[in-house]
């Protein structure tokens, strides 16, 4: 949520300066990196349309709008939630994130969070916890899933280990498969899906295909069809880009069912059955199944998997039943 909006106008003298520098000189009780984190987070506008890039230039007489979003907690607290370890060793372990678990305190969210269960189990600080490098917010936390999300995860509990895991993932060198239930049939069985990704020129939530965007790669495949109505895709990831595969699947026109914020543009009838099932399915259907990556003490290759809660089949049932009952009728 945001707290309190700055605003600054830039003059002739601001013209062809960088905006981040132009930003820090404007705006002094803001550093030139906290307001680049604000701009990658999508708090800032420029004449009301987002803007993330910190490098590019200034012009005279825009008007550029910095929303500072409430203060955090100073220290997430241990607090003792469950949770799901595959694996754990004396520098990382592997974990099956829940559905409606967040994963680092934020406005909104100050417990309850994976990071509160984390520290819950291994504890903090040097003395072998988590690695710090994440900060107090987000200690051993070396990526992430969205809240609404399940699936593995791995968490760094030293600073070495932490490191070489993010490298990993900056290069694209970890396996990430996901599973899925989608609104709709992609267009082949299998195929890819190659468009740079970037904040949404007028939401701030969404992420959107944007030609000044990151190189993002999605690979599909179809596993299951509930007629045209849906299908049961199996989506690997060539790249790690903020909610990838929702932004990906909706340039074919198919949006993940539960998905509160990418629903596909069409309306779909739905009969009374499965209107209800639906009703009771308060998460995305959407599940990290695979995670595989070099072990980053030891070198070894690990890979892990888990299949999707029992949920997804009793959804993809439902689907399938309601397909059967339309063909009746038909």
């Amino acid at each position: 949520m945001i707290h309190r909006t700055l605003t600054v106008t830039a003059a002739a003298a601001d013209a062809d300066e960088r905006l981040d520098k132009f930003l820090a000189a404007r705006l002094p009780e803001l550093s030139r990196a906290r307001l680049q984190a604000l701009l990658e987070a999508g708090e800032v506008s420029r004449d009301g349309v987002l803007i993330t890039e910190a490098s590019c230039r200034v012009k005279p007489g825009q008007r550029f709008a910095v929303g500072l979003p409430e203060p955090r907690p100073a220290q997430p607290r241990p607090e003792a939630i469950p949770l799901d370890v595959l694996y754990e060793d004396a520098h990382l372990l592997v974990l099956d994130k829940p559905a409606g678990l967040v994963v680092h305190p934020a406005p909104g969210h100050v417990g309850g969070t994976l990071v509160n269960a984390l520290l819950g189990h291994c504890g903090a600080g040097a003395e072998g916890g988590l690695s710090g490098i994440g900060g107090v917010l987000r200690p051993g936390i070396v990526h992430r899933l969205d809240k609404d999300a399940s699936g593995l995860m791995v968490v760094a509990k030293d600073d070495r280990a932490h490191v070489r895991l993010a490298a990993q993932f900056s290069l694209h060198r970890v396996e990430r498969v996901y599973e899925a239930i989608v609104w709709g049939l992609p267009p082949r069985p299998a195929g890819a899906i190659e468009r740079p990704i970037g904040r949404h020129p007028k939401d701030r939530k969404r992420m959107a295909v944007v030609e000044s965007g990151k190189r993002a790669l999605t690979h599909y495949r179809l596993e299951a069809a509930a007629g045209t109505l849906a299908a049961r895709l199996r989506l690997t990831l060539g790249t790690g880009r903020t909610h990838q595969i929702r932004v990906h699947l909706g340039t074919l026109g198919l949006g993940i069912v539960g998905d509160p914020i990418y629903r596909p543009r069409r309306r779909i009838s739905l009969g009374p059955a499965l209107k209800q099932h639906l009703a009771g399915f308060r998460r995305i259907a959407l599940h990290a199944r695979v995670l595989g990556f070099e072990h980053p003490i030891s070198g070894a290759a690990v890979r892990f998997e888990r299949p999707p809660p029992l949920c997804f089949d009793r959804l993809f049932a439902c689907l399938e039943a309601e397909v059967a009952e339309r063909a009746l009728h038909d």
